[in-house]
């Protein structure tokens, strides 16, 4: 039985196609179907139902990916399990979002390197919401993310790691005006909804009753602070004291009282990699405490 073709069935599980299960595990098409049917033959079963546009997993399907769960879960904790506490090893996927790339986990990253360098960390960047997606379904061992809210993937937790705060920011020339007068007046470039930040800007901006000239939607913070340097409208955003000291932009507080976003590591209620993710998220908290917010204590919180 080949471990890689059990990673393989839970990948198109995730993504409901070989297709798109191929370029998730970085296999053909062909490839996946080969792999799907070595395990129907070592099985002697029918895993998927391929009658249909897309393939179902049949009942013996269900059975061989439940079970498929626990071995994979056990070979994952097999390097943790022969290193001791002060050197760890082992495999670590995670997901962050920008502004943890580039704020808090590089220094992180090269701190967790220096102390336990039989970890290796596999990193890829996006949004929050789509993270959380990602940890949920395995894909991922955990994120650095926007504490979640609602709507969020169920079964996840999530560890405090700092905190930044709101601010709107406008362009250099504008600072006699207060904050409804810049909304008001200005072009607005606003951070995207999906983005679980950008939900909680929403949030504030109907319930202050603000009206915006919007302009802009984008998902990425450094191009809307680069945007708004240039002169092309103001916007609001989640800025730690180090990131704003940087910036030659008005940035007044926003919210009342000014609104504050943890930063996160979000994982799966089942941890498989957890003393891996305690040392990350311990080197995490150090390298936000240097540059980001307000520290937080460190307590694992359920989803709300």
């Amino acid at each position: 039985m080949s471990l890689r073709a059990l990673r393989t069935l839970h990948a198109i599980a995730r993504h409901g196609s070989f297709a798109r299960a191929g370029e998730a595990v970085g296999l053909t098409q062909s490839a996946v179907s080969l792999q799907v049917k070595s395990l129907e033959d070592e099985f002697g079963a029918r895993l998927f139902d391929r009658s249909r546009r897309l393939p179902v997993l049949t009942e013996a399907g269900k059975i061989v990916l439940a079970k498929s769960e626990e071995v994979l879960a056990l070979y994952d904790r097999i390097p943790e399990a022969l290193g001791d506490e002060h050197a760890l090893a082992g495999r670590l996927k995670i997901g962050a979002i920008q502004t943890a790339l580039s704020g808090a986990l590089p220094d992180a990253l090269i701190t967790l390197k220096r102390a336990h360098p039989r970890i290796r960390v596999h990193v890829v960047a996006g949004m929050s919401a789509e993270l959380a997606a990602q940890v949920a379904g395995g894909e991922l061992d955990a994120a650095v993310t926007t504490e979640p809210v609602r709507p969020h993937p169920p079964d996840l937790v999530w560890t405090p790691l700092y905190s930044d705060r709101f601010w709107l920011v406008a362009p250099k020339g504008n600072e006699r005006k207060d904050q409804r007068e810049l909304l008001n007046e200005l072009p607005f470039i606003r951070f995207d909804s999906r983005a679980w930040a950008g939900r909680v800007i929403d949030r504030e901006l109907r319930r202050q009753r603000m009206t915006v000239r919007e302009e802009m939607v984008l998902d990425s913070q450094e191009v809307i602070l680069h945007m708004v340097e240039k002169g092309l409208g103001v916007a609001i955003a989640p800025l730690s004291d180090d990131a704003r000291l940087h910036l030659d932009l008005i940035c007044l507080p926003f919210g009342t009282p000014q609104l504050t976003r943890r930063i996160v590591l979000l994982e799966r209620q089942d941890r498989r990699t957890e003393r891996l993710a305690e040392a990350l998220t311990h080197a995490l908290i150090e390298a936000g405490g240097r540059g980001a917010g307000t520290l937080e204590a460190v307590s694992a919180q359920g989803s709300p």
